[in-house]
């Protein structure tokens, strides 16, 4: 689940200078393996929903189906209440961006679907997202999904000790940009760890070299926010559900990754290992 910032206040959390301390809250080794535990589950929960997207399916459904998937494991569901959230995932449609709520609605032939799902583990969250494209007729919806997806890898693989978040940022945005769509600036990924968002904030946009040092122990949500059109966003009279401002699609890819002295770990990973 995405933090919101204003862009300006995006664009100085990447920094001027580089070497900026971190000022997220490192995490063990053990603690780190807790945390994939709770991915585990939280896979599970995605995977699920990917085997009942399809045609007619409401997204109160897939709803229902991730919080008995995460209840099942022994988990909670992380967003559910979550300053007053009312339901387990976001299931944002075409042009909503993230944190749409599920209801009645059901898929239809050519739907972009953003599901974001968090799960809690003895106390440890995992925050990912996924893209689905309703049926095979929407490529340009397709090809959006999959460009979100390759930054969301471009990303992970900036993920390194003694690089910078300018750096998971600007492979994000190369990426995106590269194929001719927009980041959206006005909502970053987070730390993650025993609260739904700790810092540092992760922009998908920045400086190689700039902004805060990443550490052996840092765990954030990277999550690409990325729409066809322009990058602006507005929110919806619901109080949630956020759409772009220009009416065209977007899609949403996100992992709780680790940063180890082995690289990027992936901990939010699909239960037959895909990212």
């Amino acid at each position: 689940m995405s933090r919101s910032r204003r862009p300006s206040r995006a664009i100085r959390a990447l920094g001027a200078t580089s070497g900026r301390a971190s000022t997220g809250i490192l995490k063990s080794p053990a603690e780190i393996d807790a945390m994939a535990a709770s991915g585990a589950v939280l896979a599970r929960a995605h995977d699920a929903m990917a085997r009942a997207v399809a045609v007619g399916v409401t997204t109160g459904e897939l709803d229902a189906i991730a919080e008995q998937t995460i209840r099942d494991a022994g988990a909670e569901p992380a967003f559910k209440g979550y300053q007053g959230f009312p339901a387990t995932i976001c299931p944002s449609i075409n042009n909503e961006v993230v944190h749409a709520i599920p209801g009645a609605y059901a898929l239809v032939d050519g739907d972009l679907i953003s599901i974001d799902c968090g799960a809690v583990l003895d106390g440890w969250v995992s925050d990912s997202a996924r893209t689905y494209v309703v049926g095979t007729r929407n490529t340009e919806a397709i090809r959006l999904s999959a460009v979100t997806r390759q930054a969301l890898a471009a990303g992970i693989a900036a993920a390194q000790v003694g690089r910078c978040l300018g750096d998971i940022g600007n492979a994000v945005q190369t990426t995106v940009e590269a194929a001719g769509f927009s980041c959206v600036e006005s909502l970053v990924g987070h730390g993650v760890g025993r609260s739904m968002h700790e810092p540092p904030n992760v922009p998908n946009f920045g400086v190689p070299g700039t902004g805060e040092v990443l550490v052996e122990g840092l765990v954030i949500a990277i999550e690409p926010m990325v729409n066809i059109g322009g990058p602006d966003v507005m929110l919806g009279p619901d109080g949630w559900t956020v759409t772009t401002k220009d009416g065209t699609l977007s899609a949403h890819w996100e992992h709780t990754v680790a940063i180890t002295a082995a690289g990027p770990r992936i901990l939010t990973a699909a239960v037959d290992g895909t990212t």
